[in-house]
């Protein structure tokens, strides 16, 4: 029961993504404490939201730029390095409170905008999406937030983002498994979400195309709002 509850979940969360682009992997996090150790919460889902980024990705891959790719992909590679050999060593603890302001000041200040332009770029992006992603489980806004700013079409930005959020989960999958993580362990449960989560990607995809571009931007800046303000509300609760 247990396998088909969290497939079940996961399929909801992944259509709720491939709608709109982000919030899925932040909902079922919210879930699975209830459900697994928490020495298996951030592997089980990260290799979960792979298989439901990745699916995305694919399901519209003609919508991904890949020209932001190779330098996300640099600074990830660099980002997962660094924070993995530090992660035992630093406090995190008030990192998601910066993320979650520079989420809200990037989506709704003009001037913010204008002064913080010349530093933002793929490659930062990459860095602390990926780095930050071995513990922090909002990461995705990051990047979204940059690609809404760029691409003003709905499928390109879901659709890139996807892309970049893959890459993200798998050098998190590789970490864990390089420090002894068994995923084989919970291989009931992981093949019931990740075909949860390849359905959800589907059926998302298919009712993004629903939705009004105009609407769908501003239904994005407002979820995007709400979880960066949940992202603050936690540091201090």
């Amino acid at each position: 029961m247990t396998e088909l509850f969290l497939g079940i979940v996961t399929f909801l969360t992944s259509t709720i993504a491939g709608i709109v682009g982000l919030g899925g992997g932040m909902m079922l996090i919210a879930i699975l404490p209830s459900f697994l150790p928490l020495n298996a919460l951030i592997p089980v889902h990260g290799l979960t939201q792979m298989s439901s980024n990745l699916s995305r990705a694919i399901f519209g891959y003609k919508d991904v730029q890949f020209e932001v790719i190779p330098k996300f992909l640099l600074g990830s590679f660099i980002g997962i390095a660094l924070f993995a050999s530090i992660l035992s060593f630093i406090s995190l603890e008030y990192v998601p409170l910066f993320i979650g302001v520079y989420i809200l000041l990037s989506l709704w200040s003009e001037k913010f905008n204008e002064k913080i332009k010349r530093y933002e770029s793929y490659f930062l992006a990459g860095f602390f999406q990926t780095g930050l992603s071995m513990v922090v489980g909002a990461t995705g806004p990051l990047t979204m937030t940059l690609l809404l700013k760029d691409y003003k079409d709905k499928d390109k930005v879901v659709a890139t983002a996807a892309a970049l959020m893959s890459l993200t989960h798998i050098l998190k999958v590789f970490v864990f498994m390089y420090f002894g993580f068994v995923f084989f362990d919970y291989i009931g449960i992981i093949i019931a979400m990740v075909i949860g989560a390849v359905a959800g990607s589907w059926v998302g995809t298919t009712l993004r195309d629903k939705i009004d571009g105009k609407k769908f931007t501003m239904i994005l800046k407002v979820l995007l709002s709400l979880l960066a303000a949940k992202i603050i509300i936690d540091v201090f609760v």
